[in-house]
């Protein structure tokens, strides 16, 4: 007799991420294409495509198989070709797993405040305190020297030191 949860992990345990390499910058055109292509052909075993947000050129299918998604990319213009092999579901988690934006920030870098009474100007990063979600800045665009701690939600990385 089998169980729900049973049935559930041999399902996952039978997914498998390829990777599917595209055109730099049609990423995201040519996963609509593959979902599109999809509900037309009526293809199962696709059960999701993710757009990595720091990789160009690459895209992620959640599939029960290889063929699936050849069939579904034949003709499709901005498919470069597959990657070899596939990767685990704990190397896509860690792939599309959105840092927060303290983690970044290093004493010395350049950000744009997002928000405040300094909202739209550049700063340099004196100091993170990760404990708290504080940044210490120097404003840049001041005519004289002019720190503020703000919180680190209210900035966004410029430019890496």
């Amino acid at each position: 007799m089998v169980n729900e949860a049973s049935r559930r992990t041999s399902r996952h345990q039978a997914l498998k991420y390829v990777i599917l390499r595209t055109t730099a910058g049609q990423e995201v055109n040519v996963a609509l294409l593959l979902e599109s292509s999809a509900k037309a052909l009526g293809a199962r075993g696709i059960y999701s495509i993710v757009v990595p947000p720091e990789i160009k050129g690459y895209i992620i299918i959640e599939t029960e198989g290889l063929h699936v998604v050849h069939r579904i990319a034949r003709d499709i213009k901005h498919v470069k070709g597959r990657a070899m092999g596939s990767l685990r579901r704990e190397e896509v988690e860690r792939i599309i797993k959105v840092k927060p934006p303290i983690e970044e920030l290093k004493p010395g870098d350049i950000v744009e405040i997002i928000s405040g009474p300094f909202k739209g100007l550049k700063a340099s990063v004196i100091s993170v305190d990760t404990q708290k979600n504080l940044v210490t800045l120097n404003i840049l665009e001041a005519s004289f020297k002019m720190e503020a701690t703000i919180p680190a939600d209210s900035v966004r990385p410029y430019k890496k030191r």
